[in-house]
């Protein structure tokens, strides 16, 4: 039996980074992977959405390009969808190679196919070719990652009902989309197809669009897209949909009301849960419940020297938090300490315009007796945002009330994914209100935002 320092199953964006990680840090890895590296994020998700949403965004500028002084031949602004998917396919390619490279360097052995734990140190591999091996380790992190989730309804197998997975193998774009579900997956979806020409309405079932961050600013969101065309019913819960003669009915019910919406294509984007079956987890005595692995602020298991990393503990469904919850784990297992705050995780939602946020939500105070210190600036105040034609945003600040400390920032308007890391070094270093405005920013930027009276 083969022997290594450090075993990870799943070679997403926390199982080869962290493997990376590792090797440099002197540990002997293999990592075991069944598809493609790069995980849901680079094959199915992060990578090729954004492609996608690049194409929509500079469509939409190109239809206003008159008022920027432009002027296109009426009628030769069109999309070609197949060209589109060749693009994304094409940088999903190249960033697969890259990471190849990557997994071949000395001190990682790469290994193909589907592992799952034997035991508290042993992972069985099983090829696409029916061989099998079993390989051993002190250590093992558990990197596999997550699938969507259905809604418990009917005709969610009919034809035309399809996963965020799914979006990437369309060859066409559809009249009518329905989307089910007003999360970042949803929207992010919603306002592409929007821009390439299909009527798209989001049925979600929460008060708000994306509830996991900071309501006042999802709502301007939602307010934003449904300027561009895209319609919203909110607090409805889906209870079926149907084949008609047209396409697809997707019946829901709102406020005690029935509804319902037509479509061509419905969307399910309600969510991704953890991908547990078939890796021997109660082999192993690995705790876990629906919601993902449990593990400890070292991204340790029940089991001393199992570790899971990822979409997999159910912690924070995000790239790069897998990354630094791998890089977490190896730290443990190294005896090191580090200083990763898992409490500022950035996050964006990619629609037009963007939302960014990080640290904490204006209503994460209701119920503790505070009042925060919120201030707003606005885009159309700012001379880079107008000169781009972006007026449309603004950058709220949450200060704590006894010290002015900055606890959360949310950006809502463009560049807003990367604009967000001044505001997590800000929160991290315990910056006030003032001493921001004692940082020298570039003019003109749309940082200056930050500055803003």
């Amino acid at each position: 039996m083969e022997k290594f320092d450090l075993i990870l199953i799943g070679a997403g964006p926390g199982g080869y980074e962290t493997a990376v990680y590792a090797a440099q840090q002197g540990l002997n890895v293999a990592i075991v992977e069944e598809g493609r590296a790069g995980g849901t994020c680079l094959q199915r998700g992060c990578i090729p959405t954004k492609c996608l949403a690049h194409t929509a965004e500079m469509l939409d500028e190109m239809r206003h390009a008159a008022t920027l002084g432009i002027n296109l031949p009426e009628g030769e602004i069109g999309l070609d969808f197949e060209q589109v998917m060749a693009r994304t396919r094409g940088v999903i390619d190249t960033l697969t190679a890259g990471i190849d490279g990557l997994l071949s360097r000395p001190g990682i052995t790469r290994l193909n196919g589907h592992g799952a734990l034997s035991g508290h140190d042993t992972v069985t591999v099983e090829t696409a070719e029916g061989e099998s091996q079993t390989i051993s380790a002190k250590h093992i992190i558990i990197a596999t990652g997550s699938k969507p989730r259905m809604l418990p309804v009917g005709g969610i197998d009919l034809p035309g009902v399809v996963t965020s997975d799914d979006m990437f193998h369309l060859t066409s774009v559809p009249r009518r989309l329905c989307v089910v579900g007003g999360g970042v997956i949803g929207l992010e979806f919603a306002g592409i197809f929007a821009s390439f020409g299909s009527e798209v309405s989001v049925v979600e079932f929460c008060k708000e669009v994306t509830p996991n961050l900071d309501r006042d600013m999802a709502k301007r969101l939602r307010t934003a897209l449904k300027k561009r065309g895209i319609n919203f019913a909110t607090e409805s819960a889906v209870t079926g949909i149907a084949q008609s003669a047209d396409g697809l009915v997707v019946a829901y019910e709102k406020k005690g009301k029935a509804a319902e919406v037509e479509a061509d294509l419905v969307l399910m984007a309600v969510g991704r849960g953890p991908r547990l079956d078939g890796i021997g987890l109660e082999a192993a005595g690995v705790d876990f419940t629906p919601r993902g692995i449990t593990v400890d602020d070292n991204m340790q298991t029940s089991v001393a020297g199992v570790y899971a990393i990822g979409d997999v503990n159910g912690r924070c469904q995000l790239a790069h938090a897998a990354t630094f919850q791998g890089r977490r784990a190896v730290n443990h297992i190294l005896g090191r300490a580090d200083e990763i705050d898992f409490s500022l995780v950035p996050s964006a939602v990619y629609t037009v315009p963007s939302l960014a946020s990080v640290g904490l939500r204006e209503e994460d105070f209701e119920g503790t007796g505070e009042r925060p210190l919120i201030v707003r600036k606005l885009y159309r105040a700012n001379g880079r945002a107008l000169t781009m034609g972006a007026e449309e945003g603004c950058i709220k600040l949450i200060a704590h009330p006894d010290d002015s400390r900055i606890v959360g920032v949310h950006i809502l308007g463009a560049s807003a994914a990367e604009m967000i890391h001044e505001a997590a070094l800000l929160i991290r270093h315990g910056a006030t209100l003032d001493q921001l405005h004692d940082i020298i920013h570039a003019h003109p930027t749309l940082s200056e935002l930050y500055l803003a009276e």
